[in-house]
């Protein structure tokens, strides 16, 4: 090829090329609860990588990827990191509710579109009217409610709740608390505590001597091994129960098998295998050979990312026309089912499913020993 032909091909093919789009990811990607931002991160990357792969896709996909460290001063910054950098045009969230929430204003003040994937508190997405802040994952209200009813149910009725000060904690403690005495539960004590205490022991001792059917738990993982751990030193033979927040693979690592045994936790959607897009979701996933498991948000972080290429695709990498888009989501088909934003721009996720630890995994209840009456949950 001569080099007038050759300079041709270089010009047709840079005529040829795609704009870059970029789309920030903000988890915690180290710490206590980084396994459930690694996962949250690969499953972003993996929507990005999917759609980079279509030749109809009109612009290339690039995910920048943010640790907040679960901190909210450190989720603050990078939030504003992420919303003054005018190349990315929207953003995939916040696991954690403390950090959340501390970031909406941040979002809201530099007109960044967000799509939350993982944090739970309902102040996200209903304490102020931010046309850009958007929520695919379920709220703690309902979360709380199915929490509470499913305890009762079983014939519980004497609860000790122990939880993290944060707003994360404060807002599981708000809502079960609500909807346990509700439905008939008695609540023997109520116990805050901060979430980087080590020593559980003056709080357990008391919680020992008040003898509980069950101790409710609000609040993430590196607390709840520790709790859960100390229980068992001092012989509390209740049951554990806690809230999303321990729903991961590093709350059974870190209690051990044994101990984590029979804990109960829940989580608003279907398990990932039985969501309507789930086994082509954990397929794409393993054949990335990620390092980390998609864990339990892995599936809304995906969806919420194909939200924002999606918007981006319809009308282009501009803020404002994305934000417009995704405020109309209606009866839009993801991998966690339908999506429909509410006037808050929270999606009506109407189930909440419930997990216990089984030989080492989190075990869907309907499928396990304990739901076929084979295992004996404590404390009854």
């Amino acid at each position: 090829m001569g080099f007038a032909a050759l300079g041709w091909s270089l010009l047709a093919g840079s005529a040829f090329a795609k704009d870059v789009v970029k789309i920030a990811f903000i988890g915690p990607l180290t710490g206590g609860v980084s396994s459930i931002g690694l996962g949250g991160r690969n499953s972003a990357d993996l929507a990005v990588r999917l759609r980079n792969a279509e030749p109809k896709t009109k612009y290339q996909y690039q995910l920048v990827a943010l640790d907040d460290e679960c901190k909210p001063n450190v989720g603050v910054q990078v939030a504003t990191q992420a919303a003054s950098d005018n190349s990315i045009v929207a953003g995939v969230t916040n696991f954690c509710s403390a950090v959340a929430v501390a970031s909406v204003d941040v979002y809201h003040r530099f007109n960044l579109p967000v799509v939350v994937w993982g944090a739970v508190l309902p102040d996200v997405t209903y304490s102020n009217d931010y046309k850009e802040v958007h929520r695919v994952n379920g709220t703690m209200i309902n979360q709380s409610q199915v929490a509470a009813k499913f305890m009762t149910g079983l014939g519980y009725k004497k609860f000790v709740i122990i939880h993290d000060t944060t707003d994360y904690g404060n807002g599981h403690n708000k809502y079960f608390s609500e909807a346990l005495t509700k439905d008939g539960g008695q609540i023997l004590a109520d116990i805050g505590v901060s979430a980087d205490q080590q020593d559980f022991t003056t709080e357990l001792t008391k919680i020992r001597d008040l003898k509980p059917q069950v101790v409710y738990f609000g609040g993430l993982t590196p607390i709840g091994v520790r709790i859960r751990t100390q229980m068992q030193k001092l012989g509390i033979n209740a049951q554990f129960e806690g809230t999303s927040g321990i729903k991961s693979d590093a709350y059974i690592d870190g209690a051990g098998q044994a101990v984590a045994e029979g804990s109960l936790s829940f989580l608003e959607g279907a398990p990932t295998d039985k969501l309507p897009g789930g086994a082509y979701f954990l397929t794409q996933y393993s054949a990335q050979k990620y390092a980390e498991p998609p864990e339990a948000y892995g599936a809304f972080a995906f969806a919420a990312t194909n939200l924002i290429i999606d918007a981006v695709e319809k009308d282009g990498p501009n803020r404002h026309k994305v934000r417009d888009t995704l405020n109309h989501t209606s009866n839009v088909d993801t991998i966690i089912g339908k999506v429909t934003f509410d006037d808050h721009r929270q999606n009506i996720v109407p189930l909440v499913s419930k997990y216990v630890v089984q030989d080492g995994k989190w075990v869907i209840w309907e499928d396990s020993a304990y739901a076929k009456g084979q295992r004996k949950l404590k404390g009854l």
